[in-house]
């Protein structure tokens, strides 16, 4: 069996969708030839908010488990002077300050051995000085990991696989810093012997900069444990559409939430929109006083995936916003709940407009692909929205069948070949391809 060395910065019990993707792998890699080593930092959940991301660690040594599926390794954690402001005062005070002392983290680490991160390499070399491992997987954001990877493997010999959850280079919020990070991306990545990915676009970005290399793409899938209970069969009182995850500054939830209270207003078909883990409820609670009388809109905390899935279940349609070139997580989930999924939108003026105004990667030469739509379409697992009006009619359609009926068919299908267990299988194919000749 090979061993294979993980490094990633997100792992539960960290409630991040970047934290899945290394979990599923850390779960599945055992039963198709690969045993897993994941370096990690000491994460906890007790506040249940984005402060679990800057709370210190459990313990100041690294802790190691050993489970039927891998070890676990898990760094020490000790927050910045910038995380211990938040946790004292709040992120609402000393934004300047805080953002002046992550900024100067973010550069000096890849100069010199220092920043929270830095742990996770100590505690790998570490590791390695005393086990030996067939390949090392670096996942990013953050991509300094790739930094740590490339050096590690140099060390010690051994080959390395570059993860992109998220394009690096290309991102438009690097500007004035894109030119370095151009330089670290070609100076590690370059020393790689194989590079995975997420999306399409994303393989035409990496190819972009390493048209010699091999690029494959590894999607994020659903985890198929996680939808294995009861489903509930009880029928909802109104109309529920749900919402779980990051609200992005391009997504159009202003509009979609004007549109569905005019559709409230004027069909006055009783309509629940459940919002779960919004990281900007703000937006969300803003509108709320605006809601017609047939409009009620709930908002919950966040929750681990097992458990928001479970409660997705209950819903008659889940909404989905446009994120263009990304394919994220979420919809793997939807597709697995069978639940009939709204996409908004594929053009719409106004949404567009936030498009160019917020969305911070540029179009490809010769790259127009949306993934989400095509995965909708190819499932038949939704209604693919085009713009305001044709989100009415589309809520028109289905309150009138939610009202014939007390619920939303979907008919879905060939969702199962995005479980993250086929996807880690086929992680495992890639890694025996780049490491089996080697040995």
């Amino acid at each position: 069996m090979l061993k294979l060395l993980i490094l990633a910065y997100d792992f539960p019990p960290y409630v991040s969708v970047g934290g899945l993707r290394p979990y599923s792998w850390f779960k599945y890699l055992h039963e198709f030839g690969v045993y897993p080593v994941v370096i990690t930092r000491q994460w906890s959940n007790r506040h249940g908010s984005p402060l679990d991301y800057v709370s210190p660690g459990e313990s100041d040594k690294t802790l190691m488990e050993e489970t039927p599926t891998g070890t676990l390794v898990r760094s020490p954690y000790r927050p910045t002077w910038a995380n211990r402001l938040i946790l004292r005062y709040g992120e609402h005070r000393f934004r300047f300050l805080r953002k002046a002392i992550s900024a100067y983290y973010e550069l000096i680490q890849w100069i010199l051995p220092i920043g929270p991160k830095y742990e996770l390499y100590r505690a790998a070399d570490s590791y390695l000085k005393t086990h030996r491992v067939d390949c090392i997987i670096a996942t990013g954001d953050p991509f300094i990991l790739f930094r740590y990877a490339a050096k590690l493997s140099e060390k010690y010999s051994v080959p390395w696989i570059a993860d992109y959850r998220d394009p690096w280079v290309e991102d438009k919020n690097l500007s004035p810093m894109k030119p370095f990070y151009a330089l670290m991306e070609k100076r590690y990545v370059s020393k790689a012997v194989g590079i995975t990915t997420v999306t399409d676009f994303f393989i035409h970005a990496i190819r972009k900069n390493f048209p010699q290399k091999s690029v494959e793409l590894i999607y994020n899938g659903y985890d198929p444990e996680n939808f294995d209970f009861h489903r509930n069969e009880s029928r909802n009182p109104m109309l529920t559409l749900s919402f779980a995850g990051t609200l992005n500054p391009w997504h159009p939830l202003e509009l979609f939430l004007q549109e569905v209270n005019r559709f409230c207003s004027h069909e006055k078909i009783p309509v629940r929109l459940q919002f779960f883990g919004v990281n900007q409820p703000e937006r969300v609670v803003a509108f709320q006083s605006q809601a017609v009388n047939h409009l009620h809109i709930e908002i919950y905390p966040k929750m681990p995936n097992s458990e928001l899935i479970k409660v997705l279940s209950g819903s008659d349609g889940l909404i989905l916003f446009n994120d263009y070139y990304y394919i994220g997580t979420k919809i793997f989930d939807y597709l697995a709940l069978q639940k009939r999924i709204l996409f908004c939108f594929s053009d719409d003026k106004e949404a567009l407009g936030l498009k160019e105004r917020f969305y911070h990667l540029s179009q490809l030469d010769g790259y127009d692909q949306i993934p989400q739509i095509e995965l909708i379409r190819q499932t038949e697992s939704g209604v693919v929205v085009r713009d305001r009006e044709h989100l009415y009619e589309t809520l028109k359609e289905w309150g009138r069948e939610f009202s014939a009926t007390g619920q939303l068919t979907c008919r879905s299908s060939g969702y199962e070949f995005y479980s993250r267990k086929n996807q880690t299988k086929r992680l495992a194919e890639v890694i025996h391809q780049h490491i089996s000749p080697k040995l």
